[in-house]
């Protein structure tokens, strides 16, 4: 019963954990299209133009975004490898030393001496490097993080919040553009704020308000930088 506890704790985390990306990702995408397209809505009134710009954006930022996750995932992945090829080099070699070391670790949480000797035996006798991965390491050896998957939620997550800006300021008439973009990028970041907040246990109205702000702020500066290179109807 422990164990599957613990392996539905540990699957939760991981979907937890993955949600959050995708948030975090998805708001990426909302801020930094919108301060591209609402850029370029400030320097021209093409519609091909801001459409073009857009989806290059996206494009480009979603690429980015997985290409970086699967380099940060991949390099973690080989570390976690890298630790648990040692650690079962140390196993073979001293494995006196390793049983002690990891009845160690559970008597530094609390448990009696001879109970942790106890525990670390039995555990040992088991799966020894699965044992002193988890406990040691804090590394479950078979469910080392995907880099792929990784790369594929980022991209998605960035990809769709990303459409929210460019669909908003390319489907409406010239005269509303950059108003709809601002309300509907405003709504993806309240949102996305919310959901962020959930998932993390903290204020709404905080996380929220950061969000705004920063996405507020984005359009705004890159709007007036396009109007340097042009005159918008907006």
């Amino acid at each position: 019963m422990t164990h599957a506890g613990e392996a539905h704790h540990d699957d939760l985390s991981e979907r937890l954990n993955w949600l959050r990306a995708g948030v975090l990702g998805a708001n990426d995408g909302i801020v930094s299209t919108a301060g591209l397209v609402v850029g370029v809505a400030g320097a021209t009134t093409d519609r091909t133009a801001v459409l073009a710009a857009g989806v290059a954006g996206l494009v480009a930022g979603a690429l980015s975004m997985a290409g970086g996750e699967y380099v940060s995932v991949s390099t973690q992945r080989d570390t976690e490898r890298a630790a648990l090829r040692l650690e079962a080099q140390e196993l073979r070699e001293m494995p006196e030393e390793e049983e002690q070391e990891l009845a160690d670790i559970y008597a530094d949480k609390g448990l009696s001496p001879e109970l942790a000797a106890q525990v670390a035996r039995e555990l040992t006798e088991q799966d020894a490097l699965r044992a002193h991965a988890e406990a040691e390491l804090q590394i479950d050896p078979d469910n080392l993080t995907s880099p792929w998957h990784a790369a594929w939620a980022s991209l998605v997550a960035f990809a769709v919040g990303a459409l929210i800006p460019l669909v908003a300021i390319v489907l409406p008439p010239l005269s509303w553009r950059v108003w709809t973009c601002a309300a509907a990028v405003i709504a993806g970041l309240v949102l996305t704020g919310v959901v962020s907040a959930r998932l993390g246990a903290s204020p709404v109205w905080r996380a929220v308000r950061r969000n705004v702000v920063v996405g507020t702020l984005t359009m705004l500066v890159t709007y007036y930088v396009g109007l340097l290179f042009g005159v918008a109807v907006a």
